[in-house]
């Protein structure tokens, strides 16, 4: 399966280069070279220290990485621009697929994660806040994601999100019968329709929602700060199975986006743009629709099976390569390649989910449902934000968008995935007996009674369980 990822990533760079040019491209020999060793290096480890491991997500991810990388290649090689960005991606695939491997030898029993929750929470929040510094947080259009030294810019809260879903899987693990305890059932007749929580054990809610709020304040970033808040939600769902946690994350989270769109200019211009993309007002504004717009039409041009590389305005497009990424794969490669790339996506999260329902423990079962959705909810807020089903908010796609803080975080994800399926597709270990186990003698009385003994300390013999009788 990865050699077969590869092999389409290798035909789609391939065709990309003769669609501009009518020729490979000539950095085909590096970047296929690159991407293989490190896709079957990462594999190789994953053979030798984890063989038990799912085997799907890497060939998906190898996959996903490698069209993101001929988009972004083709779409500054349109430009008539240099292919640094190009190559910058194809260095951190080989970060990220290293730190992977890193991930895999280092963190060999994943729950042992849980021991240090506190710390977690407390890397992620200090993550969250670097943007809001004066000296090294970078603002752009409004949101305060990014800091910066010098040429080098990062975006914290792609690495936050690891840190702070660690947090909440042992928090919530240890919480979870606590947090699940109802105070009241609110019913109509003898229906329950909700069951109200114990005000005591609001919390966690009010303390996630706090910084879910802080961060929409001091970042002015809607977009991370509601896939935050949303990954909490889906993982307080599951540790409790509780709908009225949901309803009322939601009610809080509406209520400080609604304060939000009130202070925030550029909080009202994402849902002018949302609500009427195509009023000249809106269009002709700056920093208002044409993107949204363009790629639209970019959708449009499209069609089934896509305009081809050589052809199309995705180039045109500020933020293609990141932000719209998908817009670029579906005029590029039509609906028919968008939806494959998303299908690629979809299966990606259900082997997350589906990890995380075969493990055998609260905490890795918590933290693969949070990463799992962390990804799913990423992907649906991206593409329903280019689709105009929701409001812009800017985030990246995984595996697909350039930059790499997020790709590189992605594989840091996609590394603990394979450790806990290791763990959890790993057949467990028969338990060799004890001294004091092979002691215990089995008695049958009379074939109706069974009484086991244990041997006890004075060398007696001491009933310990009694069976009752058969027939």
């Amino acid at each position: 399966m990865v050699l077969t990822a590869l092999g389409a990533f290798a035909l789609c760079l391939a065709m990309a280069g003769l669609q501009i040019d009518g020729r490979v491209p000539g950095r085909f020999p590096l970047y296929v070279g690159v991407v293989s060793a490190a896709a079957l290096g990462l594999h190789a480890t994953l053979r030798l220290v984890a063989p038990w491991a799912d085997p799907l997500p890497l060939p998906l991810a190898t996959l996903l990485n490698g069209i993101g990388l001929t988009v972004i290649w083709g779409l500054h090689h349109v430009r008539g621009t240099d292919t640094n960005e190009a190559d910058r991606q194809l260095a951190w695939t080989v970060i990220g697929t290293v730190l992977c491997c890193a991930v895999l030898l280092v963190v060999r029993r994943p729950q042992r994660l849980q021991r240090y929750p506190y710390l977690a929470a407390a890397g992620g929040l200090v993550l969250i806040l670097l943007p809001m510094l004066p000296v090294i947080g970078i603002e752009v259009f409004g949101a305060r994601r990014w800091i910066g030294i010098g040429d080098f810019t990062v975006q914290p809260s792609e690495f936050a999100s690891i840190l702070l879903i660690v947090f909440l899987a042992a928090y919530l693990g240890l919480k979870r019968e606590v947090l699940g305890t109802a105070a009241r059932h609110l019913r109509l007749g003898r229906v329950k329709v909700f069951s109200l929580p114990r005000m005591r054990d609001l919390g966690p809610m009010t303390a996630a929602w706090g910084v879910a709020i802080l961060l929409l304040v001091g970042t002015r970033d809607l977009g991370t700060s509601l896939v935050l808040f949303s990954v909490f939600l889906a993982m307080l769902y599951t540790a409790t199975g509780r709908k009225s946690w949901v309803g009322i994350g939601l009610a809080m989270f509406s209520a400080g986006a609604t304060a939000a769109y009130l202070m925030f200019w550029h909080v009202r211009q994402r849902v002018a743009i949302w609500l009427d993309p195509f009023g000249p007002d809106v269009y002709t504004e700056h920093g208002g629709s044409y993107q949204l717009v363009q790629g639209l039409f970019a959708l449009a041009d499209g069609g089934l099976f896509g305009t081809g590389f050589g052809e199309g305005r995705a180039a045109e497009i500020f933020a293609s390569d990141s932000d719209l990424i998908l817009i670029s794969i579906g005029e590029k490669l039509g609906l028919t390649g968008l939806m494959a790339v998303v299908l690629a996506l979809l299966l990606l999260a259900e082997r997350g989910f589906r990890i995380a329902l075969g493990s055998r423990e609260v905490f890795t079962k918590l933290m693969l449902t949070g990463f799992a959705f962390l990804l799913a909810f990423q992907v649906f807020v991206v593409l329903g934000g280019v689709t105009r089903l929701i409001p812009l908010t800017g985030l990246t796609t995984p595996f697909l968008a350039a930059g790499g803080s997020s790709l590189i975080a992605n594989w840091i994800g996609l590394g603990l995935w394979l450790r806990v399926s290791d763990s959890a597709r790993r057949p467990p270990v028969p338990a060799v007996p004890t001294p004091a186990e092979d002691a215990t003698v089995s008695l049958r009385l009379n074939g109706a009674h069974t009484r086991t003994f244990a041997e006890g300390g004075d060398g007696g013999v001491t009933p310990s369980t009694r069976a009752t009788p058969q027939g």
